[in-house]
């Protein structure tokens, strides 16, 4: 099959030595790892020298000391690099559904994670919602797409329960894109997007969000503040991927630009 219809790795290019619905060869996928760095126990941004709270426990970055989100906690699997940013694209922007298959399994590790932390009371996993003009321009939400296959594993007797939810919340309001504005102006451009319509389906309960990606935060705290006025318990916010902040231009003292001079 594979030399009567030849094809590409949709990622690297290489050629595909087996036939799959996925187009995308095993060491694309197997380079797909989970990241291992130092986070903050709120929002799991990455943690450079000097943004720690010092001694304090658990370890949190400077925004979140500065200003807690609504959310209890926020997780990813991995970075939002290489393959695993490439295999996102594949189907979000192309259409290439059985991606979720792989995206969702990557996320059903996530989510184990962090089971540990919900009520006893068996948590409510919502996607989070496209707006209706996009959701028929794309055909399919991928955060539902993604959600399905996570929690899979979840329906074990091993496990405990997660009930998905996608008919909770709403985006009621289409939005442009974050790309480009302040931290502001991004609050500003997604309040009042979102609303639930079922709140008595999350009355009391934890939520997990299910999203592919975790931007900059503002739309996963907006939907937090709408879930929790509504009546949730406590909002965990759960995705496939995560984009890092540029770690800051380290500080050098004018002292030690002299000494350095003068040594030389």
């Amino acid at each position: 099959m594979s030399a009567l219809f030849p094809a590409d790795c949709r990622i690297c290019a290489s050629p595909l030595a087996t036939i799959s619905r996925l187009p995308v060869c095993r060491s694309c996928l197997d380079s797909i790892q989970p990241m291992h760095v130092p986070a903050c126990s709120i929002c799991g941004e990455r943690l450079f020298a000097g943004w720690t709270s010092g001694a304090a426990e658990p370890p949190l970055c400077g925004p979140c000391r500065h200003e807690r989100p609504a959310y209890t906690r926020a997780v990813a699997f991995g970075a939002y690099e290489g393959a695993l940013r490439e295999l996102v694209h594949l189907l979000k922007y192309v259409g290439v559904r059985p991606a979720a298959a792989v995206l969702g399994a990557l996320l059903g590790e996530a989510l184990l994670g962090l089971s540990g932390d919900f009520a006893e009371a068996p948590p409510v996993a919502i996607p989070a919602p496209l707006h209706s003009s996009k959701l028929r321009s794309r055909g399919f939400n991928q955060a539902e797409a993604i959600a399905r296959v996570a929690l899979k594993p979840f329906r074990t007797a091993r496990l405990q329960a997660v009930e998905l939810n996608c008919r909770a919340l709403e985006r009621v309001r289409n939005t442009q894109s974050q790309t480009g504005l302040t931290r502001a102006q991004r609050r500003a451009n997604v309040h009042g997007a979102f609303s639930v319509v079922r709140p008595g389906d999350l009355a009391g309960r934890d939520v997990v969000l299910i999203d592919d990606v975790f931007t900059t935060g503002t739309t996963a705290g907006e939907c937090a503040r709408v879930l929790k006025g509504a009546g949730a318990n406590r909002v965990f916010i759960c995705t496939v991927a995560r984009v890092f902040a540029p770690e800051p231009a380290r500080m050098v003292h004018p002292e030690r630009l002299l000494a350095a001079a003068a040594h030389a």
